[in-house]
């Protein structure tokens, strides 16, 4: 990272408060740069409200309101555009589609448009997924293959990306495209996700639950590696020739649920043994990624292995954990 070409560049990240957001915020404001965020709803647990939102402009409001993008963009006078917003829940998008769909298409059309209409915004990267591949024959997924999307969350990955190529190809606008493996590290919590949800598990001593039956292959890649991967790209799309591509960003380090699990209960020194429902559905079985073009084209390459990621998400979480059981016992006790 750069840090002096981002010194007062001014940047508008959607999704500020989520996971990924929070820490792009974290190390954007850390090298200099003036971010705007943009949040939907206050929730006061985010990394980010324990962080950096002192040094930020917030702003709420709904991603599909783009007189309110139109208005943010101009009067902040953004140069720079990090769309990670979304609705990223699974399992939420099984049971409300529709919301999913709004946010995730819906709000990436507003988004696009709003950029196609403020001529001082110079790059936007729009965060899709490996979701958006869809189940296919052969992997890895590299970049040239179909989006084939079909279950909910998927489909909506698979349209934002095709609407964000769209949007290049037929208007010029200066777009890059990531698709990334699953992410994790600390500050996250929605404990639904299978790290989180088993290092809280284990330290609590209780035997960490696997909806599915452990055979869904997966790759990971430590939130920091990602958030860093975002700026490098961006800092590289000042050549224009990389407009309108996608890149795959991961550790290419793949896993059955079942064996990340077991690794982390290792790297815990604990004995428990997983409790398996075999309840998973609408989930692809076999995801993971080629970095090849990313690393190839650009030179880009993550800098912390799973075991170096996982060591780090599990320090962040114990101390998060006991900080949270301490202040609870402390509010009891001053009652």
């Amino acid at each position: 990272m750069n840090k002096q070409y981002w010194n007062n560049k001014n940047v508008f990240v959607t999704g500020c408060s989520g996971f990924l957001g929070s820490h792009m915020v974290k190390t954007l404001t850390a090298a200099g740069a003036n971010v705007t965020g943009l949040i939907r709803d206050y929730t006061p647990k985010s990394y980010l409200y324990n962080t950096e939102n002192q040094k930020i402009n917030l702003v709420t409001g709904s991603l599909e309101d783009e007189q309110l993008l139109e208005r943010v963009l101009g009067e902040y006078e953004t140069d720079t555009v990090f769309h990670l917003a979304a609705q990223a829940i699974i399992s939420v998008a099984n049971r409300n589609p529709l919301s999913t769909f709004n946010s995730n298409i819906m709000g990436t059309c507003s988004l696009l448009e709003a950029c196609r209409r403020s001529p001082l915004v110079k790059k936007i990267i729009v965060a899709s997924s490996d979701k958006a591949y869809g189940d296919q024959e052969v992997l890895p997924y590299n970049e040239e293959m179909p989006l084939k999307g079909r279950h909910p969350y998927d489909v909506s990955k698979s349209c934002a990306d095709l609407i964000a190529q769209a949007y290049h190809k037929t208007y010029g606008l200066p777009v890059c495209i990531t698709r990334c493996g699953n992410l994790y590290g600390g500050g996250d919590l929605n404990f639904n996700r299978i790290i989180p949800q088993t290092i809280k598990s284990v330290l609590n001593g209780e035997a960490p639950v696997i909806r599915s039956d452990g055979t869904f292959i997966r790759d990971y890649i430590y939130v920091e590696d990602a958030a860093m991967a975002y700026i490098f790209l961006s800092e590289k799309m000042d050549n224009s020739k990389l407009h309108g591509e996608a890149f795959n960003i991961s550790t290419e380090v793949r896993f059955t649920v079942l064996e990340l699990v077991n690794k982390i209960l290792v790297l815990m020194d604990s004995d428990l043994d997983p409790v398996i429902l075999n309840q998973g559905s609408n989930e692809i079985k076999k995801q993971y990624l080629s970095t090849k073009k990313i690393r190839e084209t650009l030179g880009w390459k993550p800098q912390y292995t799973i075991d170096e990621g996982l060591k780090l998400t599990i320090d962040w979480y114990r101390e998060y954990l006991k900080n949270t059981t301490s202040h609870i016992l402390n509010k009891k006790g001053g009652e």
